[in-house]
């Protein structure tokens, strides 16, 4: 399991690093370009959602990581795991809730620059986090009852 987990852990710091990228260097790019065109009370409250929704998108990333921990250390099957995923799931949950909010000013700046697929992008990051969000509740759910029949196991024997 260890090159498995090592290949998922890789995994999960690819995906945060083109993030961070964005977050640093990215933003700041696009919000002095969009603050020539658009006004700035549409683009602040969109660049308020986007850092804001970055800090839940790492937590779930480093959680993901403790979780991957857990697997290498035979752990796998604890409360803990439970609780990783628990906050996978609210952090999936956040993410959703902040790009929703933000879609009215995004539905304005496409509506102003007739670019429909912006909508498009905003509803996939608030439908995939719906999707995550689900998904972890599903796993935190079977890792519970697994958890429960192996407590029940060791106790009868």
């Amino acid at each position: 399991m260890k090159r498995e987990t090592l290949f998922l852990k890789i995994a999960v710091f690819l995906i945060g690093l083109p993030i961070l990228a964005l977050c640093i260097f990215g933003l700041p790019a696009i919000a002095k370009e969009a603050a020539e065109h658009y006004p700035a009370y549409w683009l602040y409250p969109l660049l308020i959602v986007m850092y804001a929704s970055a800090i839940p998108f790492f937590v779930a990333l480093a959680q993901a990581l403790r979780l991957l921990s857990y697997i290498d250390k035979n752990n796998a099957f604890s409360e803990r795991s439970v609780s990783a995923l628990k906050i996978i799931k609210y952090c999936a949950v956040a993410i959703s809730i902040l790009y929703a909010a933000g879609m009215p000013l995004v539905y304005l700046i496409a509506e102003k620059d007739d670019a429909p697929g912006l909508i498009v992008l905003g509803m996939v990051i608030v439908f995939a986090s719906i999707v995550i969000a689900v998904f972890a509740a599903v796993l935190q759910k079977l890792l519970k009852n697994a958890i429960d029949i192996k407590s029940e196991n060791d106790l009868t024997v």
